[in-house]
């Protein structure tokens, strides 16, 4: 085994015993409600499943069937739960909850969004959103339910321009040293486009592997019937599976439909992966220009596509 390997092992196991830790604490306040992390996880499981059985709650959270019996019974007990005989086999029951055990339920989920609020409080805002898109990506990777190839689109919605400003930052520092000018210069973007967004003739979209957003691009308005194409970015866990080709062909959609005559971008020469992507997509080299930005010495690209 190699030196590398040890050493990401370590780290996973270091992990898991933070993690574990934290939760245990996160768990305190529910055990003080006479409730044990095993049994609020069946009550999850049951609100928030369809025709769901004893032997879906066994399969799903690994947990011993006379142990999950044990807390059904108890939770008819105390009037949370009914059963109702399967009609394609009356053997089986599914189980639901009572107007009791919903409001219980209710109560113990509202507790346990105020404990990860309370967790996440200390952090700024971006190091939240950090933590969010950490969490997505380590789910991603190592669930094979999530662990998939197929990549989806989708248009911004609430709190993806913060998403977006961070991963530019810290790609791009990580990657090509790039300064907090570039981030800021992200963030002014970003912002223009929410102040002064024509859904018409702008869009912003995400690429979602999973659940985790793994990728981002933009066209806005230009002048002269040309758009702009801006703020490409796809993680290093993506890489490879044709996202950003997607994002590139989605703004040369957007923008034939919307009746621009055509696309403008500016770019480094370093960004070779994204250069190569605008070539095989019809963008032709325009202009060059040294300049000294975000903290390095840079050349500066002008590619233009026509769709005329």
């Amino acid at each position: 085994m190699s030196a590398a390997i040890d050493s990401i092992i370590a780290d996973v196991r270091q992990f898991n015993r933070f993690y574990t830790k934290t939760i245990g604490v996160l768990g305190e306040g529910m055990l003080g409600c006479g409730y044990s992390l095993s049994e609020v996880r069946v009550l999850y499981e049951i609100a928030n499943g369809e025709n769901v059985m004893a032997a879906d709650l066994v399969r799903n959270l690994g947990m011993d069937f006379g142990y999950v019996s044990r807390i059904l019974a108890l939770f008819e007990k105390r009037g949370f739960l009914k059963r109702q005989r399967s009609e394609s086999d009356a053997r089986k029951s599914l189980l639901t909850l009572t107007t009791k055990g919903r409001k219980a339920f209710e109560a113990l989920n509202q507790q346990a969004r105020d404990e990860v609020a309370k967790l996440l409080e200390p952090l700024p805002s971006h190091q939240q959103l950090q933590l969010q898109s950490n969490l997505r990506q380590v789910q991603s990777l190592l669930d094979p339910v999530t662990r998939s190839t197929t990549v989806k689109l989708r248009t911004h919605r609430a709190g993806d321009m913060g998403w977006i400003i961070q991963r530019h930052g810290a790609v791009y520092e990580k990657e090509y040293g790039f300064n907090a000018e570039f981030e800021a210069l992200v963030a002014e973007i970003c912002a223009k486009f929410l102040r002064e967004l024509d859904a018409t003739k702008e869009r912003c979209w995400i690429a979602e592997l999973g659940d985790a957003p793994v990728g981002t691009i933009m066209l806005v308005r230009g002048s002269d019937g040309v758009a702009k194409l801006r703020l490409l970015l796809v993680e290093d866990s993506a890489r490879g599976l044709g996202v950003g080709r997607m994002l590139v062909q989605a703004c040369i959609d957007f923008a034939r439909e919307a009746g621009y005559k055509g696309i403008t971008l500016w770019t480094q020469s370093n960004l070779l992966a994204a250069r190569k992507l605008y070539q095989s997509a019809g963008f032709k080299l325009e202009h060059s220009e040294p300049h000294v930005s975000f903290g390095q010495s840079l050349v500066a690209e002008t590619w233009t596509l026509s769709l005329t």
